[in-house]
């Protein structure tokens, strides 16, 4: 059986070819790569290289060299190393663990606000609010650049939709907040179930970009 490697999420498909459409991000049968075939098995017991292990040295002139570029060449590679570093080191996954935390909280406490017509639970929800709002640029950022990077701007429906949630999810983070802030007795108002359903909706949209984020990660 041949294994085949999806270019966009790194899926591997083991088949004798690769499948119509890739089930984790979506894309068609020409992303796919072979990566290996069946073979016999080689059972010969020469003895490895004598630097078959040896890892080389890092070759030093890969590296720009900052003192001939202007400011904006350094700008630039600076830019490159902080990109390379946040896929690296997962960023975009790390990161949307605050929003993805707190959005249900919010959701909760403006629900038992609404029930309880508890003013002090309502402020905590908005409060919670103000942390995800600050969080939405580095997730959005972060985000930009590994579908960017790592998933070569795939236009597949999943980032399609995983973009639309997450669009969905910060406009309504930031259209409850100025409401509030302009009416803070929003759930006394005859507006307040739309205040919670703009509410609920960020919290689905949420749950709807961190599914489709856990699908691509663990190739589900």
């Amino acid at each position: 059986m041949k294994k085949w490697q999806c270019s966009v999420c790194k899926y591997i498909h083991t088949g004798d070819d690769p499948p119509e459409k890739c089930p984790v991000c979506g894309v068609s049968a020409d992303k796919f790569v072979l990566l290996e075939e069946d073979a016999t098995p080689d059972t010969s017991t020469d003895a490895p290289a004598a630097d078959e292990n040896k890892t080389d040295a890092p070759n030093e002139t890969d590296k720009p060299d900052l003192s001939t570029l202007d400011k904006w060449g350094r700008v630039k590679v600076y830019m490159e190393q902080a990109t390379d570093l946040m896929l690296q080191h997962h960023a975009h996954p790390m990161s949307v663990h605050l929003p993805n935390g707190v959005i249900p909280v919010v959701a909760i406490l403006i629900v038992l606000a609404w029930f309880s017509g508890s003013e002090m639970m309502l402020k905590a929800g908005f409060i919670n609010l103000i942390f995800v709002l600050i969080s939405l640029p580095i997730v959005g950022l972060t985000g930009f650049l590994e579908w960017k990077e790592k998933y070569n701007q795939a236009q597949t429906n999943i980032f399609k939709i995983k973009i639309a949630a997450a669009s969905v999810t910060a406009v309504c983070c930031i259209t409850s907040i100025i409401w509030y802030l302009v009416n803070p007795e929003v759930l006394a108002s005859s507006g307040a179930w739309l205040f919670v359903m703009i509410n609920l909706l960020m919290l689905a949209g949420a749950g709807v970009a961190g599914y489709i984020g856990g699908k691509l990660v663990f190739k589900e």
